[in-house]
């Protein structure tokens, strides 16, 4: 029940981190350090596009980084530290070369005094007013060179008189926001009644499913900025603590996150070809991962929505239907401002997204119809799941759970249940989430049934890719028997 893609990668990557340290393999213990690969993609392969929020946690080409031997975890320093969720700040331009200073003794002296690790971006968005910094150390050190920063920058603007004020403008996901805010504003208002300031937060229209950072800007004074910091990353690292805890949990239900052994994307089944209804689809490279691995932006092509619905239709090769059920105030965050946000998510998804219109005003829920490959359902549920968490339609502390409805043909609800209820129960005891086929339905036109689930983003995409197995296999079984059955130019001896 993640907020988005990107987000999720970087916490997966701090599990990752976390689960391996110290680890002991033949009387050996692990010490990790996550370093981006830049050179990944050069050699005829195309390198993903780095955000700006996300670029950096490692050595590269593209920033200056300065840091202090032992700072983020290495031989010398605590561990632990490389768990802490990074500072990120934005400073004017024309500031950065005196925050370097000459032969980069200014930040190198930051650097040691805080004990951190600093990147500055200095080389990215070549000709912006602004630069991104990040700072990777314990929160304290984070603190520490952030009021370091500041007071460099205060100086050089009243020496300069370049500009009249230097507000500190700290940048986040946009997943951890809505929980800075709190409830009708109450959190930020009282940081700002504490330290003395004025806060104010980026819009959301200035987000793109590519971008999701948001710009904090804090007004006063030096000290009172540095207050103010204080207390907006102690509520984001709470956030972002209870993100990392909750998808902790999460993936106890699948230890290592080997989506491969689970029936994620699953390769070993050959691909059914287009049909009328459901057409249950499991053909993803085996190499694909859903979290990792590079999006692969299919093109699209826009429809006009149709009565009583708002319809992005996009082509796809292959189908799967999901029917997810999403409370009714989260639809106008889904669609976003002109419809904005879901054009984005589908495009991004590759997949078609559908708002169906309620069959009563009061109904509490309201069907979201996706269709896309496997690649196209993960991507657009997962957002979809990440919206509401950061909408806050869920607490901070709750897991999103959303029931989710996909058809299977009749011959293959018996498979799904299984003798005595064995294979349900097993779905369930396996993926944490309730699965359940209702007794008594009557099949559509096409001869298929619901089965229902509920539970976690996690829980649920691996329900539905066994059960989507579990279809597979009945036709292919259906298939071969089709093939042995004589046909009458060819009468059995």
């Amino acid at each position: 029940a993640v907020p988005c893609f990107m987000y999720l990668n970087m916490l997966y990557q701090h599990l990752a981190v976390e689960k391996l340290t110290d680890h002991s393999f033949e009387n050996h213990s692990f010490g990790v350090l996550y370093i981006l690969d830049e050179e990944a993609g050069r050699d005829g392969g195309v390198r993903p596009q780095v955000p700006r929020w996300a670029s950096k946690m490692g050595t590269g080409s593209r920033e200056q980084e300065f840091g202090q031997p032992g700072a983020m975890g290495g031989p010398q320093g605590p561990r632990h530290r490389q768990q802490e969720l990074p500072l990120r700040i934005l400073v004017p331009t024309q500031f950065v070369g005196a925050i370097i200073g000459k032969e980069g003794l200014t930040i190198k002296n930051i650097t040691k005094q805080t004990q951190s690790k600093v990147d500055i971006h200095r080389k990215e968005n070549a000709g912006a007013t602004e630069k991104a910094i990040t700072i990777h150390s314990s929160k304290e050190g984070c603190s520490q060179a952030c009021r370091m920063i500041l007071e460099i920058m205060e100086k050089e603007a009243n020496d300069t008189k370049i500009v009249e004020e230097v507000p500190l403008k700290i940048l986040t996901n946009n997943s951890l926001v809505g929980r800075l805010i709190g409830k009708e504003g109450r959190n930020l208002k009282k940081i700002e009644q504490d330290t003395g300031t004025k806060i104010t937060i980026s819009s959301l229209q200035d987000l793109t499913i590519y971008n999701q950072e948001r710009t904090i800007t804090v007004r006063g004074g030096v000290e009172e900025c540095c207050n103010a910091e204080v207390e907006i990353t102690k509520k984001l690292r709470e956030a972002h603590e209870n993100d990392v805890a909750s998808l902790n949990q999460q993936t106890n239900v699948m230890p290592g996150l080997n989506m491969s052994a689970l029936g994620i994307f699953s390769s070993g089944l050959s691909v059914l070809p287009p049909a009328s209804g459901l057409r249950g689809s499991l053909s993803a490279s085996a190499n694909y991962s859903p979290l990792l691995g590079p999006p692969s932006l299919l093109g699209s092509m826009y429809g006009v929505p149709s009565s009583g619905a708002l319809s992005l239709q996009q082509t796809t090769a292959e189908q799967e239907v999901v029917y997810l059920f999403v409370p009714t105030p989260a639809v106008g965050a889904l669609i976003g401002k002109k419809g904005q946000h879901i054009r984005e998510l589908a495009h991004y998804a590759g997949a078609s997204i559908k708002i169906a219109a309620p069959d009563n005003p009061d109904d509490p829920e309201r069907m979201v119809i996706i269709t896309g490959p496997p690649e196209g359902q993960f991507k657009a549920q997962g957002r979809i799941y990440g919206k509401l968490k950061e909408e806050n339609f869920f607490t901070a502390k709750e897991d999103v759970k959303l029931e989710a409805h996909i058809k299977v043909p009749l011959t293959a609800a018996g498979r799904v249940i299984g003798k005595g209820g064995k294979t349900v129960n097993e779905l369930q005891n396996l993926t944490s989430a309730e699965v359940v086929v209702p007794r008594d339905q009557t099949p559509d036109e096409n001869d298929e049934v619901f089965v229902k689930i509920i539970g976690h983003f996690f829980a649920s995409q691996t329900a539905q890719r066994k059960i989507r197995e579990i279809i597979q296999q009945v036709k292919q079984q259906e298939r071969k028997h089709q093939q042995m059955v004589p046909t009458p130019s060819q009468p059995s001896i």
